[in-house]
């Protein structure tokens, strides 16, 4: 298995203590009273959710204690920053462009067993169990380490940043406008373009999942199912459907803090910034897993893209 880069994971963290500041000081903008008071706000539920993520983690052994959360707090943080703004038009289409994303979300974890009356416990991301097994996160205090600064401290810091573009545009006085349009659009439509990513996926695991259970072995399956990986629909064209659209749908949000007028690159831009290169870390450590799990998923990178939407035959057959 592909080990998680360490390096980056270093790096993340200090672009996250180093970058934003740089950009908050000599990008803009400043922020007002009304904005500091809503940042200190939602800070605070940002803390206490991840000294709560942190402890549960400790204590039930159970790592996805963020993952739970991941899907509520945005919608959360873009409601109060909604309500403080005074249910302005732009920051109301982003709250509810948010509460779609969360509710979609939610409803593909929650179906996957995530979550159970005693909140704390449910399935666990596959990858956490594997990490924990493997060098040097197998030393309990190295793994504490990483599960304080990085799952929990870490992880709840990015979902509050992902809301900065609405924060920003909080004392905007420049009305919706065409360019929200665009970005209400755009959003609206990589929600839906992950909801058929989630979904073909679901389908294909639990069809895959009930004939292993009846008693067929892997290689026994029918094509394409014999594989063990989801080849239909979006996923034949892309290796990762859903996480280009989990990407592009903060891109988009930050879409909305230009059409406020806050101009075309402003701080608001790190949480979007940050996704791309966590997801980039995370794609990497997720087909490291595949490849060792499944003989053809190495062919199937070589002809598939990454994210964006394409195969390679003709670019394998000219090295051929």
């Amino acid at each position: 298995m592909k080990k998680m880069n360490i390096p980056l994971i270093g790096a993340l963290l200090l672009l996250s203590l180093i970058v934003c500041p740089l950009l908050y000081i000599y990008v803009g903008p400043a922020l007002d009273a009304m904005q500091l008071s809503t940042l200190k706000t939602i800070g605070i539920i940002a803390g206490c959710s991840a000294l709560l993520c942190f402890a549960l983690g400790e204590i039930t052994r159970n790592n996805s204690q963020v993952d739970k959360i991941w899907s509520i707090l945005p919608f959360v943080y873009c409601w109060v920053i909604a309500v403080k703004g005074g249910l302005q038009p732009r920051l109301v289409v982003m709250a509810v462009l948010a509460t779609l994303w969360g509710i979609r979300l939610t409803f593909n974890f929650a179906r996957k067993g995530a979550y159970k009356l005693k909140f704390w416990e449910g399935e666990e991301d596959y990858r956490w169990q594997l990490l924990r097994a493997t060098s040097p996160f197998n030393h309990r205090w190295v793994w504490m380490l990483f599960d304080l600064f990085f799952i929990s401290l870490y992880q709840n810091a990015l979902i509050l940043m992902l809301t900065f573009p609405a924060l920003v545009s909080m004392s905007s006085t420049m009305p919706f406008g065409w360019m929200d349009i665009v970005a209400t659009l755009l959003m609206f439509g990589f929600i839906v373009y992950e909801t058929v990513a989630d979904e073909q996926q679901w389908k294909f695991q639990n069809k895959k999942w009930s004939m292993i259970r009846a008693g067929k072995r892997l290689e026994e399956l029918p094509t394409p199912y014999d594989k063990g990986f989801n080849t239909f629909g979006l996923w034949n064209v892309s290796r990762h459907p859903n996480y280009l659209a989990e990407q592009a749908i903060w891109v988009s949000l930050y879409l909305f803090s230009i059409s406020a007028g806050i101009g075309i690159f402003n701080w608001s831009m790190i949480g979007a910034l940050l996704l791309i290169v966590l997801f980039t870390a995370s794609t990497s450590l997720a087909e490291g897993i595949s490849s060792d799990k499944y003989p053809e998923y190495a062919e199937y990178c070589k002809k598939v893209n990454k994210y964006i939407p394409g195969r390679r035959y003709i670019a394998i057959s000219r090295k051929e």
